[in-house]
């Protein structure tokens, strides 16, 4: 079942982040902001991975610059705690979830981008 989720394509599951983010009066411009921050596309490549249908596993495994920060992203997400989780991949999608919800929560950016 867990690897099913790695064949979902990220264009498929980036309009939910949106919504999630939008419905709590968040903007798509933050949501971007912590997907670039932690995988290191910019707007044009976030563009043409969700325009080429790059599933999630492509869409983690050719990230530009994985933030080395990401590590320091804890907390519970889906009733497992981010930082044990043991698949890379899974950690990483987990990673992301964290972030958005810390977005649409309404954390200030720089906490979410662990910068302060």
């Amino acid at each position: 079942m867990a690897r099913n989720i790695f064949r979902l394509s990220f264009a498929s599951i980036y309009p939910l982040y949106v919504e999630k983010v939008e419905r709590k009066q968040r903007t798509r411009e933050e949501l971007d902001e912590v997907i670039e921050w932690l995988t290191g596309y910019d707007e044009a490549g976030l563009q043409r991975v969700i325009a080429d249908g790059v599933d999630l596993e492509t869409f983690f495994e050719q990230a530009p610059a994985f933030n080395p920060n990401a590590s320091l992203i804890t907390g519970v997400i889906c009733g497992v705690r981010v930082e044990q989780i043991e698949d890379p991949l899974m950690q990483k999608v987990r990673y992301l979830d964290k972030l958005v919800d810390e977005v649409a929560r309404g954390k200030k950016m720089t906490s979410i981008l662990r910068t302060a």
